[in-house]
């Protein structure tokens, strides 16, 4: 590592820069298989369906790495997690040039990328947050949060112009190039703990003893205790079937199926991209806003709110004119509740499970997440495929946006009920 002249203060938000840059690198990995859908068609005349089940599987082992990389970076460190999965993303990518059988796309960019992206995910933004700072937290989840909308505002719209005319290989070439590059700015710019550059965590009072780094035995069985342990507390399975549903509408039907809905009613790929990219846009300003509101207020209202929302949006969407106007207004009411519940989502873990554990609980609670998003993206696929129309996923998924908030409105009445009578 490189022993910059910097500052102790200024180490926190170097660290979470280049975590930054690696969260948007790791969600452009995963954004580019919505770009790669209907190439891959095209190209080797695969079905909708089959494609839809490897993007699926990427999705589903991205975030069932989430609570193993969070142990592994107990046990072996936060740097060596992020460099494993660098570099398995672009060995991933990479490989996939020289594919012909779906088995191939199954086992680069379904179980290979899914691996590696997980490891490169928001289990790493929270292990970050939770080791580098003491205040601020809500904010700093909200902006690293906001690092996968933002991978999907710069890649798509490279990616889909690297896509015209059928292709896929730029693509996938794109991919492995910026992940590769990334290695190095993590290999020689972020120290494992604040105490091995002589820093501590931003908001930490001087008086307050730097911790020691967290060095556990390299076994899976760390993440299962943890989750053993919360598994008995109803609050982790209230935030693990709302991230259910969180991935359920976002990245698994919108970020995977969004591209081939607009092709559906004549918008080309590159156009349709470009509203996931304003979706970006406006998602960075939603999450870092979110962040900076879960430093103030009551989560469960928060989530409550955007969840609502969210659902409304999807159920309205297949009914809007999809002209330029209409769309455009989607993107953006859209785009700020993209992923806006994170922040929240990770502060009622905080409070439930304390810093050392929520990291690791948080990896499983994103594994909901992810079966969530998986669900979507084959069962948008196939409902696609077996109805000729996206409508019924969109509808349903909306109403069960609507499901999440009312589970956080009634959470919300219960505790307000037992303040009440203390």
């Amino acid at each position: 590592m490189i022993r910059l002249p910097l500052p102790p203060r200024a180490w926190p938000f170097l660290v979470a820069a280049v975590t930054f840059v690696a969260l948007l690198v790791s969600a452009g990995a995963r954004s580019a298989q919505g770009v790669m859908l209907v190439p891959l068609q095209l190209r080797f005349g695969w079905d909708l369906a089959t494609i839809s089940f490897s993007a699926a599987v990427g999705i589903f082992l991205y975030g069932l790495v989430g609570p193993f990389a969070a142990a592994l970076m107990q046990a072996v460190g936060i740097r060596k997690t992020m460099l494993g999965g660098l570099v398995l993303i672009a060995c991933a990518t990479l490989s996939s040039l020289w594919m012909r059988e779906p088995w191939h796309y199954l086992l680069s960019w379904g179980v290979a990328s899914g691996i590696g992206t997980g490891a490169i995910a928001a289990v790493l933004g929270a292990a970050v947050v939770n080791r580098w700072f003491a205040a601020r937290q809500g904010l700093m989840m909200g902006v690293l949060s906001a690092s996968t909308a933002t991978g999907a505002l710069i890649f798509l719209p490279l990616l889909a112009w690297l896509s015209r005319g059928a292709e896929w290989r730029p693509v996938a070439l794109a991919v492995a190039i910026a992940s590769a590059a990334l290695i190095p700015l993590v290999l020689f710019l972020v120290p494992e703990c604040p105490a091995d550059v002589h820093a501590r965590r931003y908001g930490e009072h001087p008086d307050t003893p730097p911790a020691p780094p967290m060095k556990q035995a390299a076994t899976p069985m760390i993440a299962f205790e943890a989750l053993f342990r919360a598994a008995r507390v109803p609050m982790f399975w209230l935030l693990f079937a709302t991230f259910f549903i969180c991935g359920l509408t976002t990245n698994g039907l919108v970020g995977t199926h969004l591209i081939a809905f607009c092709g559906d009613h004549g918008i080309a790929p590159v156009a349709a991209a470009g509203l996931l990219s304003l979706m970006g846009l406006f998602d960075l300003i939603g999450t870092t806003a979110s962040g900076w509101l879960t430093d103030r207020y009551d989560p469960r209202k928060l989530l409550a709110v955007y969840y609502g929302l969210r659902g409304l949006s999807l159920i309205a969407l297949p009914f809007i004119d999809f002209g330029t106007v209409s769309l455009t207004l989607f993107a953006i009411l859209y785009g700020l509740d993209w992923i806006a519940t994170v922040p929240p989502t990770m502060k009622l873990a905080n409070q439930a499970f304390g810093e050392r554990d929520a990291p690791i609980l948080f990896g499983w609670i994103l594994t909901g997440h992810q079966i969530g998003a998986a669900t979507a993206a084959l069962g948008a696929g196939v409902i696609r495929q077996g109805w000729g129309s996206y409508t019924p996923a969109f509808v349903i998924a909306g109403l069960f946006g609507l499901v999440a908030a009312a589970m956080f409105v009634a959470t919300g009445v219960q505790r307000a009920r037992r303040l009440a009578v203390a």
